[in-house]
């Protein structure tokens, strides 16, 4: 019941809006018409019909506004005896005073019909078709009148003003708003999207780097000493299923994904000593050495990028994070077993592009010495270190973490 209270409340209100518009056009239509108290008989042969059409005009006009102004037609601006100008033509007519754009009591409320007409039509040849009666009416006043060149001016103008300038202005206010709402439907999707892309990059990010974990367990499992044939071919098979669920993982999660940068939810020296322990705890080799500063908030990505294609790519090989407010390093060597996964992939393509728009650079390739190396320099942020101010506080002070 309480849903029906706002549209009952919204009904009464239209109600009254009705009455008092066709109050006040009826005022306006009577003045235009004889005086009921001086000549009541010419009052009720054309004021009254009048009246009746008023009504009709209101009835229907708030829904089909069209409608309306076709009734109030006959309520038109066929009466050239007040305009909103007065131009002296004697140079070229015989008169000199032509009304430009007649006007009658009743034209404010044909010319808001006619911007109804424009704001809420969404058909297209209702409105000439009408337009077009409109301007034969408007024709057939003239040839009635003489037509004399002056008639045709003061008409002309007076269907232009009083129908189609409305109309247009109407028009275009319906343009602008279809344009306001697709754009606000466009911004709504590309959220809608933004966020899809923010979810799909975590879950590739998350799982392709827990099934990476995985993998490096059971390839450890396969060289576990005084395991049995079936265990260590139950162990491979393992490791291939979930190299193989990284590979399906990456082509699902490439069909939603979106270069589109996203804060990390924690603190990133706390995600990036997660990751870490998290892959020592799966038989990775793995040390830390996190300097004293604020953390880049793309230290998390780019952590577990490195440590995700060093798990796939370099089994078995030590790997070395280092982590400082303006550079970011993964750096791991030869790998000791097959690789779980083949090149290539959508993770490091995405993270140079937050990299770039974070205004840093990204640099990943083999090394020298053996070994590959993920690199991010970053701008210096200047800002203070968010763990408050315990620990050393000197320049250059560090946190190592080493495998034990």
């Amino acid at each position: 019941m309480k849903h029906l209270r706002p549209l009952r409340r919204e009904t009464r209100r239209k109600l009254v809006y009705d009455l008092l518009l066709w109050a006040v056009l009826s005022v306006f239509v009577s003045a235009m018409g004889p005086d009921p108290f001086l000549d009541p008989a010419g009052f009720a042969m054309i004021t009254v019909p009048r009246l009746v059409l008023a009504a009709a005009a209101v009835l229907v006009g708030r829904r089909w506004p069209l409608a309306a102004l076709v009734l109030l037609l006959p309520l038109g601006p066929w009466q050239f005896t007040e305009g909103f100008a007065t131009v002296d033509l004697s140079w070229l007519l015989p008169r000199r005073n032509v009304k430009i754009l007649p006007l009658l009591p009743t034209s404010p409320f044909i010319v808001w019909y006619a911007y109804l007409t424009g704001r809420r039509m969404t058909r297209a040849w209702p409105a000439p078709a009408a337009f077009c009666l409109v301007t034969i009416v408007g024709v057939g006043v003239v040839l009635a009148r003489g037509s004399d060149l002056a008639l045709w001016l003061s008409m002309t103008t007076a269907l232009i003003g009083t129908y189609l300038v409305p109309y247009l202005l109407g028009l275009l206010r319906r343009r602008l708003l279809q344009q306001r709402r697709v754009a606000r439907l466009s911004v709504e999707a590309q959220a809608r999207l933004r966020e899809r892309a923010r979810i799909a990059r975590d879950m590739h990010d998350s799982l392709g780097h827990d099934l990476a974990l995985i993998a490096v367990r059971a390839a450890g499992l396969e060289l576990a000493p005084g395991l049995g044939p079936t265990e260590v071919k139950a162990a491979g098979e393992l490791r291939v299923a979930a190299a193989d669920a990284t590979e399906r993982l990456r082509q699902i999660i490439g069909l939603l994904r979106e270069d589109a940068d996203a804060p990390p939810l924690t603190p990133a020296d706390e995600d990036v000593t997660e990751l870490v322990r998290r892959a020592r705890d799966s038989g990775m080799k793995v040390d830390l050495d996190l300097i004293h500063g604020p953390v880049p908030g793309l230290a998390r990505a780019v952590v577990q990028e490195g440590i995700t294609n060093a798990a796939k790519h370099a089994p078995g090989a030590a790997v070395q994070v280092g982590v400082s407010p303006e550079r970011i390093t993964v750096h791991n060597g030869p790998p000791r077993s097959r690789p779980t996964a083949q090149p290539g992939g959508l993770g490091l393509a995405g993270l140079r592009e937050r990299v770039r728009l974070a205004g840093g650079s990204l640099t990943a390739g083999p090394m020298s010495e053996g070994g590959y190396e993920l690199a991010v320099t970053l701008p210096h942020a200047g800002e203070e270190d968010p763990r408050g101010s315990g620990g050393d506080e000197r320049p250059g002070a560090r946190r190592s973490l080493h495998d034990h």
